[in-house]
């Protein structure tokens, strides 16, 4: 219950200061310019109808004064067929605004999600570090779905009612002027609720979009880990933590809802009060004389239609002001930019690949934990060809060495380079291109086995996935399997044992023929025998490349050209196995430990 308590002194303490939206503006402007010719066909049916609305009252106005008089039947003809004439008229425009502004809203929602979906896919791991994944997805489903809902239905009603409305003042004014000046007396009392409760209107409906992005996050997050959460006993813990989550989105929903509905209230209330204070005083001038029935009837059906104009504004008003805060979030992502980019004129790596990499007093932390220094003067040079392992405690930097040679991140001082090209001065989609890395835990995406495979090179014909395949020994088992290559392997490849989707991993590198490979901890999660068959590959896989080994099973880095002891972000020994047992330090140590030697 505190939870919910410390929420809703959150909502209450929301800053009511309104943020500008040019750029939310911009944004969607951005997504819409290329469509200007649906807009403008669109806007000219939205006239139209608007048109066609306001004349009726006029041919109401012509019937009420002279239809019911000394006209003749033929007079009366006329004038219903004509207000039939402008029904259909209405009724056409009316189609047309709607399919081309539901097909606009749909056309740009589409563009935002590709272009959403685009920018994540370059974003360095640092935006990951402080932002789940379930929140992305959010920015990326529901909030695009209410700029959707705006775009292509919310802003043409919006617009269809301003233009009524400023149409009907204007007819109201032609009609009969004096009682359209007290109408814009009172429109100050009119418009002055609707900006100022708008405006909280619009904050609270952002919090919201953060609210149902946190529940989103949190539901991602459990559902990902539900074997874990079953193992651990812990469904009463993660759904009670759920419960909380979206009972608080369920309190700012409503808080919203609420000052929505409080919102078009008052505009309902305060736009009928002065209707009927301005037909009081129009139904005295009629007994008086002074204005004709038909006049004061075309009036009244003007200021039904503004009042109506004013009351749906205020509905739509808010989910403007919703659809604002969605895009707010949308921009935010589209306008990050990546900490890891290509430079203006990126250098281009030789065409004879050699392999070489040199660590120049190399010195890093990582951004999410600044003064935590990882690699200290860190010095290496790998020759073309060259297989050296990295070993070390835990934390001592290993994958840090990894994580800076793909350009995912940039060294605080020193320089790192391939083939003689520093890798900051490199395009990281090229840096990338060189490189192989068959990690610990191997991605595998719900698609077949062949998919999978094609992944480290699109352009692979069935052939050479084959022979992937076959060089990375997975053919052992993908033989057994029903449907061979074809096999749909589920989400994350839970229908493979660990042991197979390093095959596949492998078989993936094997097919995108880097010249220098990275393996981090390919083989340590498995049993023996599957390590036997993953090492056979990897030694496949290992001919005639540059090869980085990440181990802490020393087994597996016994045939290396050069072992590097690191500890601390610091190497502190470098030889072959046989060289760093009689060094006696803290690789004979590890050792030791492994082998009892």
């Amino acid at each position: 219950m505190s939870d919910v308590n410390h929420k809703t002194d959150n909502i209450n303490n929301i800053d009511e200061t309104p943020k500008k939206s040019v750029k939310e503006i911009n944004l969607l402007w951005y997504f819409l310019a290329p469509y200007k010719k649906i807009i403008f066909y669109a806007f000219i049916a939205l006239v139209v109808a608007a048109s066609a609305t306001l004349a009726i009252p006029q041919a109401i106005r012509r019937i009420v004064d002279l239809g019911f008089s000394s006209v003749s039947i033929e007079f009366i003809n006329l004038y219903f067929l004509a207000l039939l004439g402008v029904a259909v008229i209405l009724a056409l425009a009316t189609f047309a605004r709607y399919y081309l502004v539901t097909w606009l809203g749909e056309r740009v929602v589409t563009d935002i999600r590709r272009e959403v979906f685009a920018k994540v896919l370059t974003l360095s791991p640092t935006f990951f570090e402080k932002n789940r994944s379930g929140d992305i997805l959010s920015r990326l489903n529901t909030d695009t779905t209410v700029v959707q809902s705006v775009v292509g239905s919310t802003a043409s009603v919006a617009l269809r009612n301003v233009l009524t409305l400023v149409g009907g003042l204007i007819m109201m004014l032609y009609t009969n002027w004096l009682l359209t000046a007290y109408v814009f007396m009172l429109l100050p009392f009119i418009v002055a609720p609707l900006i100022l409760l708008g405006r909280k209107v619009r904050n609270l409906s952002k919090f919201s979009q953060d609210k149902i992005a946190d529940a989103s996050a949190t539901a991602n997050e459990t559902i990902g880990a539900v074997q874990t959460v079953q193992s651990f006993t812990q469904e009463t813990f993660e759904n009670n933590k759920y419960s909380r989550v979206i009972e608080g989105a369920f309190d700012v929903a409503i808080l919203r809802t609420r000052m929505r509905a409080i919102l078009t209230f008052c505009i309902i209330l305060l736009v009928f009060a002065a209707v009927d204070l301005v037909l009081w005083l129009g139904a005295r001038d009629v007994i008086a004389g002074k204005i004709s029935g038909g006049e004061l009837t075309a009036f009244v059906i003007y200021s039904v239609l503004v009042a109506g104009a004013m009351g749906a504004l205020s509905e739509v008003y808010g989910e403007l002001q919703r659809a604002v805060g969605a895009a707010s979030r949308c921009l935010e992502i589209i306008a990050t930019e990546p900490d890891i980019k290509a430079p203006v004129d990126p250098k281009k790596f030789p065409d004879m690949k050699v392999g070489r990499l040199t660590f120049d007093h190399v010195n890093f932390e990582y951004p999410s934990r600044p003064g935590q220094q990882i690699l200290s003067d860190f010095n290496l040079d790998v020759k073309g060809g060259e297989t050296v392992a990295l070993v070390g405690p835990s934390g001592a930097g290993k994958t840090t060495v990894f994580q800076l040679l793909q350009r995912f991140y940039d060294p605080k001082s020193g320089t790192i380079s391939m083939d003689g090209v520093s890798l900051s001065d490199a395009d990281p989609i090229d840096v990338r291109k060189h490189l192989g890395i068959v990690p610990q835990e191997s991605m595998i995406f719900a698609a077949s086995i062949a998919e999978n495979i094609r992944y480290g090179n699109q352009d692979a014909t069935d052939q050479m996935i084959l022979a992937a395949a076959k060089a990375a020994r997975a053919d052992e088992f993908i033989d057994r399997l029903p449907e061979g290559m074809d096999t749909y392997l589920g989400e994350r490849g839970t229908r493979l044992s660990g042991g197979q989707r390093q095959r596949i991993a492998i078989a993936r590198a094997i097919l995108q023929d880097a010249q220098v490979l990275l393996l981090d901890e390919a083989t340590s999660a498995l049993d023996a025998e599957n390590e036997k068959l993953v090492q056979q590959a990897l030694e496949k896989l290992m001919q005639n490349k540059t090869t980085l080994v990440v181990a802490h099973r020393l087994a597996t880095v016994l045939k290396a050209d050069r072992i590097v002891v690191m500890d601390h972000g610091k190497i502190i020994e470098s030889g072959n196995h046989e060289q760093l047992l009689k060094a006696g330090g803290l690789y004979a140590h590890l050792a030791g430990l492994q082998f009892g030697v």
